[in-house]
């Protein structure tokens, strides 16, 4: 049998057993004055039909109240329903006064309350159950640390010892009566030398404190400052109470501190009594079935949001840098492969450590008390990070933890994440060390070079293929310098933290203006037409003006050098939307497709057909016009066609 033809069979039997029990009562006498209410006495007096007549309009009346509910759900049936009482109503009063006959009308109505009461408690008692199958197989499932909440509040009593010079922290729970009853006690030390009244006395003291929270729903600290009691409140709802001793007064920068810990303390509180009522059936006491019905979508959307976080979850262990997620109490939640590579332990190993031993694991010089960047983070929010250098195993880490927070929970647990830069910083020194050697030792003797080589190419004495080969190691030793002068510009570029740029307001058409002109000489040599274009008044944008100014001279000087005699440069200044553009336009070679999005990288240098790479660029130009561009929240761009020439441009967003 199907589980809908189930459903409108157990609808109806419960409908007609409703029935039968108004039947009942009518048979037993026990409607009789409520019948009267709606009779008029006719002056022949009033026939009351056969009971078998009766037993039947009872049967249809609860029959008809529970199919329509069945069907149509409580609240459309119920219009049916009072509309059907009012049309037996005014029957009832009708037959009686005219014909005098009783039309059983106070049974009648019974049964179809009764009916419709039933069919409408088996649904929601359906509805009930579901959800409760639902929410208790789901909850088992995903929270496997509920059962073990022994086990987390004293995790989040250990990272009281850590972080705070405790004497004794006690946690109270809430009974059934509302009294706080110790739940859990930590003692940094035991202390055998109080006497048992002062012990009863502070006992006293600290639960009035923690009374007090409760009831400002605050943290509380007593005089001396020695004291704290904190509420445990989830979901809006008392918990219990914490109650702290501390060997010094209390800081009020730690607040927000032990207010987190104290919140996941009463989520974990709150997740074990939640599962020990779960267990069970009970009786459903829901008077709704959209009620009902909205629970179970509810209980759709977070387990939707379960599986997602799930999902997430298990995206992080696939990557390759270390990571490990752990609660506010410091018991770990995640630990990604990489994580346990990277301490040398093994899973079964890392199930035995929390945040804290696992911090442990990454002492050195410079993070040698992991509980204090812990407490800082919790105080500020803001992420500790730090590069660990170990140099018994040459290595370098670098480590970050922060504080994830959800916003409607506040913080709820650490994000570790360390990463092996090992061979980047190997990198890093072997780039600056390259740097160091073109800027120091290359310059020197390339100037040497340089120097001689022109004074033997203007030496008439010597012989002209001597001459000849001055000029060009004269010629050469300058590219060569060039060269060496753009690599060092664009690599100072590329270290942000070596060099920062100086935005001013700076207006793209006079900087066009300006190298239009410095270019016009070695466009006249080559027998070129460099011309400026205006369009208008354009608005100034914020950059460094030595930057572009050479940006927009390496694209000019490319478009001269690429060019073939009696041709056109163009360099002018658009307004666009929210950006001023710099187009550079010549009538040269033109850029093959495949070669134009390779020719903004590094010593890339594009090959025409039929001839060989220009040996005289250095093929850094166009990388540096964009890595300039791109620092200056910019884009580049290229347009171009063979045989016909190219159009160089970039945008930099205007003020």
């Amino acid at each position: 049998m199907s589980s809908h033809l189930r459903s409108l069979v157990i609808s109806i039997s419960s409908s007609l057993l409703s029935g039968l029990l108004a039947a009942a009562l009518w048979f037993g006498g026990l409607l009789e004055p409520a019948q009267r209410l709606f009779i008029i006495e006719h002056r022949d007096g009033v026939v009351a039909p056969p009971r078998w007549v009766g037993l039947m309009c009872i049967l249809a009346a609860s029959f008809g109240a529970g199919f329509a509910v069945e069907r149509l759900g409580g609240r459309r049936a119920l219009g049916l329903i009072c509309g059907a009482l009012l049309i037996l109503c005014g029957l009832s009063f009708g037959a009686s006064a005219l014909l005098g006959i009783d039309t059983v009308f106070a049974p009648c109505a019974l049964g179809l309350w009764l009916g419709a009461a039933a069919v409408q408690v088996r649904r929601l008692g359906e509805i009930d159950a579901a959800l409760t199958r639902a929410v208790e197989t789901r909850a088992f499932e995903v929270d496997r640390l509920a059962s073990k909440a022994g086990e987390r509040v004293d995790a989040a009593l250990r990272l009281l010892d850590s972080i705070f010079d405790l004497e004794e922290a006690i946690i109270f729970q809430l009974d059934r009566g509302g009294l706080l009853q110790p739940a859990a006690r930590h003692r940094a030390a035991e202390n055998g030398s109080a006497a048992e009244l002062d012990r009863l006395r502070e006992w006293r003291e600290g639960v009035a404190l923690c009374e007090r929270a409760l009831r400002a729903r605050a943290l509380q600290v007593n005089p001396s400052g020695r004291k704290v009691a904190v509420p445990l409140i989830h979901e809006a709802q008392e918990v219990g109470a914490l109650l702290v001793h501390l060997n010094e007064p209390f800081a009020q920068t730690d607040r927000g501190l032990l207010d987190s810990i104290a919140a996941q303390i009463a989520r974990s509180f709150q997740r074990q009594r939640a599962l020990e009522k779960s267990v069970g059936r009970k009786f459903p006491a829901l008077i709704s079935t959209r009620a009902a019905r909205k629970r179970l979508e509810l209980f759709g959307v977070v387990s939707g949001q379960l599986i997602e976080r799930g999902f997430a979850a298990n995206a992080l262990t696939q990557t390759s840098d270390a990571y490990a997620i752990a609660y506010l109490d410091g018991t770990l939640a995640i630990v990604n492969r990489a994580m346990e590579i990277l301490v040398e332990a093994e899973a079964e190993e890392m199930r035995a450590l929390d945040l804290f031993s696992l911090l442990d694991r990454f002492r050195t010089g410079v993070f040698d008390e992991p509980a204090i960047a812990v407490r800082r983070v919790l105080q500020t929010g803001e992420p500790y990070e730090r590069e660990l250098y170990y140099a018994e195993r040459d290595r370098t880490l670098a480590l970050r933890i922060s504080l994830i927070v959800e916003p409607s929970a506040g913080p709820v647990g650490f994000l570790l994440a360390v990463r092996d830069i090992t061979r980047l910083k190997e990198y890093e020194q072997l780039r600056s060390d390259m740097v160091s050697l073109m800027s120091h030792e290359l310059r020197t003797p390339i100037t040497s070079i340089n120097g001689f080589a022109e004074l033997l190419a203007m030496d008439e004495n010597l012989p002209a293929d001597a001459r000849e080969f001055a000029t060009i190691i004269h010629q050469e030793s300058q590219r060569l310098s060039r060269m060496i002068d753009t690599f060092l510009r664009l690599t100072r570029l590329e270290a942000a933290d070596r060099q920062e740029m100086r935005q001013v307001p700076l207006r793209l058409d006079e900087v066009v203006r300006e190298t239009v002109s410095n270019f016009q000489a070695a466009a006249k040599k080559k027998r070129i037409r460099l011309i400026e274009k205006t369009n208008g008044k354009i608005p100034p944008v914020a950059a460094d003006r030595g930057l572009i100014m050479r940006a927009v001279a390496n694209l000019v000087d490319n478009a001269i050098r690429y060019s073939p005699e009696k041709t056109t440069v163009t360099v002018s200044t658009e307004l666009e939307a929210d950006a001023v553009r710099v187009i550079v336009e010549d009538q040269g070679y033109g850029i093959p497709p495949e070669a134009r999005d390779r020719v903004w990288e590094k010593f890339y240098r594009v090959a025409r057909d039929g001839q060989e790479k220009d040996e005289e660029s250095t093929g850094l130009g166009l990388a540096f016009v964009r890595e300039v561009v791109e620092r200056h929240k910019g884009q580049v761009s290229l347009e171009s066609e063979v045989g016909r020439g190219s159009k160089f441009s970039f945008t930099l967003p205007r003020l």
